[in-house]
Formats: structure tokens, C-alpha cells, sequence
């Protein structure tokens, strides 16, 4: 009889757990590089790859997200709930917006497309404030 492998559990890591920390204590949506730079004071041994591997397992866990925004470089958030993300293509600047827009969507899609649909991310791209206002279009 063969018998099932289980994924091990994870041991206590001070790091994941300050990344984390990081990550819910700021309202951007940094990268990998940014993370690590914050981090590396506190420990002097970090290596940015120990950075990547432990955002791979915060998000396997669910308690991040990875946000593909079209840039060089992934960015992250600890924030879970359902959310829209505005993309500005001049700054890269990434803002939250937190109003549900069709809120059935889902639904809608797994009905229509004989889909099971789990979730969904919608992305706006366009300029932000600060950039038409740099480019003098207020518009």
C-alpha cells in the first residue's frame, strides 16, 4: 500500500514573517527589490532570492498577491479583498480602487460560459493626477 505524501509543514521563518509585515504596513505596491532593500538592514544575511522564495509562499498561501502590471519588474500587495488596481502607463504608480463595480460578474461568466469562475482581476490603465498635472492636461 502506497501512502500519500503531505506537503511538510512550513517551519516558523522571522523573515516571512517581517516580509509580511512590511507588506501589510504599506500602501504601495512594491517589488521584490524594494521589499528586500528594506529588509536587508535588519537582516544582513538576506539574499534576494530568499526574497522571492518566501513571496512564492505567501502566495500559495493566499495572504499575497503578485500584481502583473504590465512593468519590468512583478509588484506585491498583502491586501486580499476584492479590489480594482488603476495603472498609470507614464509612472507605473499602482492605486486600489475599492468600490465593486458588477459585483455579480462572476456569476454572469460561469453561467454564460459553462465556466466555474473562482475570481477575477480587472486592471484600468490610463495616467494618473499627478502625471496630467506634470503634462499640464487636468483632463
Amino acid at each position: 500500500m502506497q501512502q500519500e505524501s503531505r506537503p511538510k509543514p512550513l517551519r516558523f521563518s522571522r523573515q516571512r514573517q517581517r516580509l509580511l509585515e512590511l507588506l501589510q504596513s504599506t500602501g504601495t505596491h512594491p517589488t521584490a527589490g524594494w521589499l528586500y532593500d528594506m529588509l536587508k538592514p535588519e537582516f544582513p544575511h538576506l539574499s534576494l532570492g530568499t526574497v522571492y522564495r518566501n513571496l512564492a509562499v505567501l502566495i500559495e498561501q493566499g495572504v499575497v498577491k503578485k500584481i502583473d502590471a504590465g512593468s519590468t519588474f512583478d509588484r506585491f500587495e498583502a491586501k486580499t479583498t476584492p479590489h480594482y488596481h488603476l495603472i498609470c502607463r507614464e509612472c507605473g504608480t499602482i492605486i486600489d480602487f475599492e468600490k465593486q463595480l458588477f459585483p455579480e460578474i462572476d456569476a454572469v461568466i460561469s453561467a454564460a460560459a459553462d465556466f466555474a469562475v473562482e475570481g477575477h482581476r480587472i486592471d484600468f490603465f490610463g495616467t494618473c493626477s499627478a502625471c496630467r498635472a506634470r503634462n499640464g492636461n487636468n483632463s
